[in-house]
């Protein structure tokens, strides 16, 4: 069956930077577009960053432009997400997920079909 394991969650403090990783199996990841979301207490989720399946064409949302890198590796079956310059509204459950409908620069978490479990990123003042 299909699994996405995230991990490198943790607590850093603002203005600092983590990195999450994601593991995927039991699909031909190299032809799936990769998303990550992010879900903070209270919150609804919401798209963070998306790769295509080639690795050639990253989108971001807005809030995360210019902070955020999202990269792949083909041959490891990872995606990851680097993540610099941390605020406290940067504090969420971060998922990664794979874009099962195969809609190009999908930013909605409906062309997401397969979830991780999430791993938390907490951001101190």
């Amino acid at each position: 069956q299909v699994q996405l394991v995230e991990s490198g969650g943790g607590l850093v403090q603002s203005g600092g930077s983590l990195r999450v990783s994601c593991a995927v199996s039991g699909l031909s990841f190299s032809s799936y577009d990769m998303g990550w979301f992010r879900q903070a207490p209270g919150k609804e989720r919401e798209f963070v960053a998306a790769m295509h399946y080639s690795g050639g064409i990253q989108y971001y949302a807005d809030f995360v432009k210019g902070r955020f890198t999202i990269s792949r590796d083909n041959a490891k079956n990872t995606v990851d997400l680097q993540m610099n310059r941390l605020n406290p509204e940067d504090t969420a459950v971060y998922y990664c997920a794979v874009n099962g409908a195969q809609v190009r620069t999908c930013n909605v978490d409906s062309c997401y079909t397969y979830w991780g479990q999430g791993t938390q990123v907490t951001v101190s003042s």
